[in-house]
């Protein structure tokens, strides 16, 4: 079955946190993506692309705009960031934001407003909260609401979700896929044609460190080690 892939990042700095990659270390992996033989996509055209990538960052960290855009820019690599709307400008300071996570500025709206076309923005609902743990009412405000002021501050479509911490259950996935084309999650998996556009997988490069699986992203090595990563990850109880 034809294999493509999502890659996820959070925040590009030196901190070394568990959300963080090195702004060297992803220019030097943007560049071996961009020399590879593999084609990178839109988000939401992954599903149209067999063996494509999407590259997406999850919260719009305000050091995006020093060490992403740039890169991305020089090497023509379309991304998608997905921002929390009420925290546009602020810090990432969520109530439910685990301990050990560095305290940093996130993109303001003028930021978001001003990338470049080629970096789609998506929603990643209000408060950055665990979905599955709302109720129905406050489930759909997290999510609707969050595409509708980032379609009005920025005045840019947006048509992808992603789910906080990977969190999500029937209702939630019904949702999003009534009024959006593509949901991610965090489930540490490739991406194949006929998932769910609901619920789709992605590789978070917090396992990808070395520019080496930049080279040949999807090959049978590549596989097998986010396989076995996968699988540790699943018997720990973390999807």
């Amino acid at each position: 079955m034809t294999t493509s892939a999502i890659f996820t990042y959070h925040s590009l700095d030196e901190s070394g946190s568990v959300i963080s990659v090195c702004p060297d270390i992803f220019r030097r992996q943007m560049e071996a993506l961009a020399a590879s033989s593999v084609k990178v996509v839109p988000l939401a055209e992954i599903l149209d692309h067999p063996s494509a990538i999407a590259i997406t960052f999850d919260d719009a960290f305000g050091n995006l705009a020093d060490h992403a855009v740039p890169v991305l820019a020089s090497l023509s690599l379309p991304a998608t960031i997905f921002a929390v709307s009420g925290y546009c400008g602020k810090r990432n300071q969520w109530p439910t934001q685990p301990a050990g996570i560095p305290d940093m500025p996130l993109l303001s709206w003028a930021a978001l407003r001003d990338l470049p076309k080629e970096i789609a923005l998506g929603a990643h609902t209000v408060t950055h909260p665990h979905l599955t743990a709302l109720s129905e009412a406050d489930m759909r405000r997290e999510v609707l609401d969050s595409r509708e002021e980032i379609e009005q501050r920025t005045g840019r479509p947006v048509t992808t979700f992603a789910y906080p911490y990977g969190t999500s259950d029937a209702r939630t996935t019904a949702l999003v896929r009534q009024h959006f084309a593509i949901g991610c999650g965090t489930r540490l998996n490739f991406t194949f044609v006929d998932a769910d556009r609901a619920q789709l997988p992605r590789l978070d490069t917090f396992y990808l460190k070395s520019v080496r699986w930049f080279e040949q992203p999807l090959s049978l090595k590549t596989r097998a080690y986010l396989g076995l990563r996968r699988r540790l990850r699943e018997l720990r109880g973390n999807q």
